[in-house]
């Protein structure tokens, strides 16, 4: 009996959260160890029918670097990396392309579908979802068929939400300056989408608990920051390397009206209803 007492009080505690979320739009970013790992895979999945279920408008925006990794070792190429960025020649563009639009992509669809949710799979070219041009790095360096998006049309997530769905984007986009498709940065292709949305939330899962104070130590989280306060933590080295272009994406996002926007640790099962759904809340949320 106890066991049930202490269920209907988490679904008690939960009640003002699903009606604060209810009919309200969401953007997650999904890679990592959370897409890496079959259980952590499941347990992201739940979360997501789960909270399509209870009416929020859910839309996952998802990464695919080990997988890439993986198909570019098996064939004899080596993966280069610019600044951190994947340098993307015609031949790694194509297996990219294969492989996030594909299986990939159709995998998370197959998941959310045995988990008990309705997914359509998506990409960036799907009815001219994202444009970009090419990226140049600050020195003017080329690093390929890596795009910079300069145009959303959220019409495509649109028509799946209203149907229903939980639209599922693998992130390729339309070249403008020529017959060119580019890979894109998932994080920045979600902050993108969410802007688009006029989403509530966007959640960007990573392999931490989120910023961190002191990155030695766990227990150092910073559980919320103000986007002006960025620039000081930047000074102070608090946020560095890869930190950097998520707090960049996080700040986009909820200067140009997402409401809030969230780093969110994906290792840890269920977190984002632990997030979104609970009292106790996670990760580092980035404000106005």
């Amino acid at each position: 009996m106890q066991n049930y007492l202490e269920r209907a009080t988490i679904l008690v505690e939960a009640l003002p959260y699903i009606q604060k979320y209810n009919g309200k739009t969401i953007v997650i970013k999904y890679g990592g160890n959370a897409m890496s790992s079959s259980g952590l895979l499941e347990a992201v999945m739940d979360d997501l029918v789960l909270l399509s279920l209870v009416g929020v408008r859910v839309v996952v925006v998802h990464g695919g670097g080990p997988e890439i990794d993986d198909i570019l070792q098996k064939l004899g190429k080596k993966s280069r990396f610019v600044n951190g960025l994947r340098y993307t020649d015609q031949e790694t563009m194509d297996i990219v392309q294969m492989v996030l639009c594909g299986r990939v992509n159709k995998n998370l669809v197959d998941t959310i579908g045995r988990r008990g949710g309705r997914a359509l799979g998506l990409c960036g070219l799907d009815g001219s979802l994202l444009r970009a041009k090419q990226f140049k790095l600050a020195d003017g360096s080329d690093i390929g068929l890596v795009g910079d998006i300069t145009h959303v049309d959220p019409s495509p997530v649109l028509d799946a939400l209203e149907g229903g769905y939980i639209p599922v984007i693998s992130t390729i986009a339309q070249g403008i300056d020529g017959n060119t498709i580019y890979n894109v940065n998932a994080d920045t292709a979600a902050s993108k989408i969410a802007i688009a949305l006029k989403a509530t939330k966007l959640i960007l899962l990573t392999d931490i608990r989120g910023l961190l104070r002191d990155p030695q130590d766990e227990t150092t989280l910073i559980s919320e920051v103000r986007a002006g306060e960025v620039p000081a933590l930047v000074e102070e080295g608090i946020i560095s390397g890869g930190m950097i272009p998520k707090l960049d994406c996080c700040m986009e996002s909820v200067q140009q009206g997402v409401l809030d926007a969230l780093i969110l640790d994906g290792r840890v099962p269920h977190s984002i209803l632990v997030e979104m759904l609970t009292d106790k809340g996670a990760g580092t949320m980035i404000l106005p």
